[in-house]
């Protein structure tokens, strides 16, 4: 008992309850003014009572229905009663389901703290009386009309203020079960239904998987383009003295990659951007057919590329062709990052096929070092995870690992190849 005084969630508690006896005052003055109303009509008596009893019912009855009510009274039960719902913060109603929840929570609500409220109104008012009493001159007083209560003026009128006190108490006592039940009772009335549950879910397992496509949208362009200009920007600072035609064709090349950067940052960005209005446009993604730019931004760095095709590759679905291009990207930023050697000692084979099979991807390059595994972050990115996931969506096939002192990276797509009519 003692413990449930000294929690302050049972007088937050108490407060919400409050409130419902608040809200309980002010639909006694509406149904009042509903009640002389119809009885101002002079209708008959039966019908009368029936119709005073839908007046005195409708109006929280239609009020707990707004969609609002089920986010303020989200906010009040989160606030004073403690409650966490899955869904945070508690949205509106959006469906007549969850209305008539919320409806029916209201209408608790309303009743539970109206009890208290008559409660707390009797036992605050008394209490007060009760407490003042052994200060008031010895004699009989009134309590409440028609209820006296005699003061002696010795110690025997102390039972007086401890009846206050015990009130109190038991107010308190009381308050707090009724707070619990409304606590536990919340999450089922105004939280989700199992349902709904899983639509949450869905929508979120939805945002997640975009935030993780968007991710890797911005690991395999940006790192790819930050990784050329760090390439080219050291090529030109070793021959700015004695090449600088070279130096100014590196240059050249650094703000072409950085460009290319920006316009594959913007185009995630506007795609991250909550204010974008609908019909807006972003830069369109790159595909296969945008492979040549890579290439020769790539062999402005210093590297050779020698890129070998085969297929009609304008017939690939649109976002295979787009996954194959970031996985050509990243398979590049690989090479760069992990050759460990000047760029003009760097060559990459890049074989790019499609036929009946599918479409194979295949790069080979020299290597320094293993690349770092799926996972590992001690030894580098994320740049084999992510190819990984990208072609885990597709249903394909990856193969990595050194190759004759060459580190190859052979990716399998399954499409099926159409023809042009």
């Amino acid at each position: 008992m003692a413990n449930v005084l000294f929690r302050g969630s049972t007088y937050l508690r108490w407060v919400y309850l409050l409130l419902g006896a608040a809200l309980v005052l002010a639909f006694i003055l509406v149904d009042s003014a509903l009640v002389a109303l119809v009885a101002s009509l002079g209708l008959p008596q039966i019908p009368t009572v029936l119709l005073d009893a839908v007046l005195i019912v409708a109006p929280p009855v239609l009020l707990g229905l707004l969609p609002a009510v089920r986010e303020v009274e989200g906010i009040a039960v989160e606030s004073l009663l403690g409650v966490r719902f899955e869904e945070r913060p508690l949205g509106p109603s959006r469906t007549w389901p969850q209305r008539r929840r919320t409806a029916l929570w209201f209408c608790l609500h309303l009743i539970t703290g109206g009890f208290v409220g008559v409660l707390s109104t009797i036992v605050v008012g008394l209490g007060a009386v009760l407490l003042a009493a052994p200060f008031r001159q010895p004699g009989r007083h009134e309590l409440v009309p028609g209820i006296d209560y005699h003061v002696a003026g010795s110690w025997t009128d102390l039972w007086m203020p401890a009846a206050a006190v015990a009130a109190t108490i038991a107010l308190m006592l009381l308050s707090a079960p009724i707070g619990a039940l409304l606590a536990y009772t919340a999450p089922r009335m105004l939280g989700p239904t199992p349902a709904e549950r899983i639509e949450l879910l869905e929508r979120r397992t939805a945002t997640l998987a975009e935030r993780n496509r968007l991710a890797r949208e911005l690991h395999d362009s940006v790192g790819h383009a930050l990784s050329l200009v760090t390439l080219q920007a050291a090529a030109a600072r070793r021959v700015l003295a004695t090449d600088p035609a070279f130096a100014e064709t590196a240059l050249a090349a650094m703000e072409t990659s950085a460009r290319a950067a920006l316009a594959d940052l913007d185009h995630v960005l506007g795609l991250l951007r909550d204010d974008r209005r609908p019909g807006s446009e972003t830069a369109p993604q790159a595909t296969l057919s945008d492979v040549a730019r890579l290439v020769e931004a790539t062999r402005a760095g210093g590297i050779t590329v020698e890129v070998h095709r085969s297929g009609d590759l304008s017939t690939l679905p649109a976002a295979v062709s787009r996954e194959a291009y970031r996985i050509v990207q990243e398979g590049l930023t690989n090479a760069i990052r992990h050759a460990g050697r000047p760029a003009d000692e760097v060559e990459v084979d890049l074989s790019i096929s499609l036929d009946s099979s599918g479409l194979l991807l295949e790069l080979t390059n020299p290597v320094a070092a293993v690349p770092a595994a799926e996972g590992d972050s001690t030894r580098g990115g994320r740049g084999l995870a992510g190819i990984r996931e990208r072609v885990a969506v597709l249903r394909g096939t990856v193969e990595a690992g050194l190759d004759g002192g060459r580190w190859r990276l052979a990716v399998t797509l399954p499409v099926a190849v159409t023809t042009k009519g």
